[in-house]
């Protein structure tokens, strides 16, 4: 009857420091929703930081307020409020007909860890609209998440929400007991989160090599990571090209998600995913080079990791040991865990670390560390 859903992600972009409050504010610039955290963060994060999601829906009272009380490790005080969402009402303007852009476009799908492009890539779709028609050469069926989410509905309670946005410090801990109370919530609802379900480790990217002679992607083993997926989007003069860690054919954006052990486990056999001992990963030499003399100046494009964490339930009461006992929960918890990255391909990552660096030892009065930097852009 009560159910509890709690999405727990950690993200690092690659060579740029934690902005902190800033970071609100370049989400805001990159079209990540302002400042304030809101319910979703987790599924995309966008700067670097800790991200958290929890959903109460309530079967017997559905759309009421509740209070989860939290350990002090979240250092988001003592309790978090849980605010059922305000339904909005979606644009009924549809004057107008849609018409795609005229012209043509090439998808070029790449896959596979190593320098040199294997026979047989680029599978190549290639997209045509004239006159309002939109043709479609070329096919390729890629693998998908399953659809576990929890969609904005008022029939939920949601942190965060417009009541409390605070974003989760740096460090914080998930650790500890909870309890969720409110109008007709189960009294015996408290539960405790072990390491198990709590955030996960950055993941620290390095790299080395170039776009035109192949980049590989290094980085330190994440605790509690069951399999890593790598995804790279860019473009190579018109067209738009696109790369996955698979060892086999497959788009690769469709299971940047939070996955099931079975999933996990079954992906990683068919060599879907890279399994938790791997350390590295390289992109194919010139797939993501501009055209031109050797391909070493421009191009470039986005490159994302995730490292798959472990799910946990907890139900109260506890599941008998024996299948022929009947077994009605009072209520269930769902943990999920994830830690992503990204990094501009084509960037040198030694070489900002290297700008931060050399930026301390300067006077005072010198210093314009990228921290500084990035606040001027962003207009802080």
């Amino acid at each position: 009857p009560t159910q509890v859903w709690i999405d727990v992600a950690t993200h690092q972009m690659a060579g740029m420091p934690d902005l902190g409050p800033l970071g609100g504010m370049a989400s805001r610039m990159m079209g990540g929703g302002g400042q304030q955290a809101h319910y979703g963060q987790t599924r995309m994060p966008m700067m670097t930081g800790q991200y958290l999601d929890i959903a109460l829906y309530n079967r017997p009272h559905p759309g009421k307020e509740a209070e989860q009380r939290i350990p002090a490790g979240l250092r988001l005080g003592k309790a978090l409020p849980l605010v059922p969402p305000v339904r909005t009402a979606t644009p009924s303007d549809r004057s107008g007909e849609y018409k795609p852009p005229e012209g043509q476009q090439r998808l070029l799908i790449y896959w596979g860890c190593g320098t040199a492009v294997r026979k047989g890539q680029p599978k190549i779709i290639s997209i045509s609209a004239s006159g309002g028609k939109v043709e479609v050469s070329g096919s390729m069926q890629g693998r998908y998440a399953p659809d576990r989410d929890i969609e904005s509905d008022p029939a939920y309670a949601l942190w965060p929400n417009p009541k409390s946005g605070k974003r989760v410090p740096d460090g914080a801990s998930l650790q500890g007991a909870h309890q969720i109370t409110g109008q007709g919530v189960p009294e015996s609802l408290k539960f405790e989160l072990r390491q198990i379900a709590d955030f996960m480790p950055k993941i620290d990217l390095q790299s080395t090599g170039s776009l035109a002679d192949g980049q590989t992607w290094r980085w330190a083993p994440v605790d509690r990571a069951q399999a890593y997926f790598l995804h790279a989007i860019g473009t190579q003069g018109k067209d738009v090209v696109l790369w996955s860690s698979a060892e086999v054919p497959d788009a690769g954006q469709g299971i940047f998600d939070y996955l099931t052990g079975s999933l996990i486990d079954r992906w990683t056999k068919e060599k879907v995913l890279l399994p938790p001992a791997a350390t590295q990963c390289a992109v194919p030499k010139g797939i993501f080079a501009a055209p031109g003399e050797g391909g070493r100046d421009g191009g470039g494009g986005l490159l994302s990791i995730i490292a798959y964490g472990p799910e946990s339930h907890i139900a109260w009461p506890h599941k008998p040991t024996d299948p022929k006992q009947p077994w009605n929960p009072e209520w269930n918890v769902r943990v999920r865990t994830k830690s992503t990255g990204s990094a501009m391909l084509g960037m040198d990552l030694s070489q900002m670390q290297d700008m931060e660096r050399n930026d301390e030892e300067k006077p005072q009065e010198q210093k314009r560390p990228l921290r500084g930097l990035l606040k001027g852009l962003i207009g802080g």
